[in-house]
């Protein structure tokens, strides 16, 4: 399996996105499994299946601190992952349509309201 399948599947479930974005969020200092369940409110045994995931696709790595594990995001990984699809997208044309000169805008998408609140 490619390393972007791995790493994109890994990324596909909503709990894991979670919890990387938060290993994103405190990559210098590395979240410990506790503060993480404490943050997130997911289990232990839901959250070690999901940093294991993480940690299997190469998304983040778990560093050793005495008896502690710290897990921090491999932002070297994800930043390749990211080249990788910027690179092979929209078969290496740009993934925008160029603006038309002298083309409308389309016009924004209105809310619905009741009562002058958003719904």
């Amino acid at each position: 399996m490619s390393i972007a399948v791995r790493a994109l599947g890994a990324l596909a479930q909503e709990a894991r996105l979670r919890v990387f974005r938060a290993l994103v969020a405190d990559a210098d200092r590395g979240p410990t499994p506790g503060e993480l369940c404490d943050r997130l409110g997911i289990p232990a045994s839901t959250l070690s299946f999901h940093l294991r995931e993480l940690v299997d696709s190469g998304l983040a790595i778990a560093v050793r601190d005495g008896r502690r594990l710290h897990y921090r995001p491999d932002l070297a990984r994800m930043d390749a992952l990211m080249a990788y699809l910027t690179d092979h997208c929209c078969g290496g044309r740009p993934c925008r349509p160029q603006a038309r000169p002298g083309a409308r805008k389309a016009p924004a998408a209105r809310r619905r309201t009741t009562h002058g609140t958003p719904r």
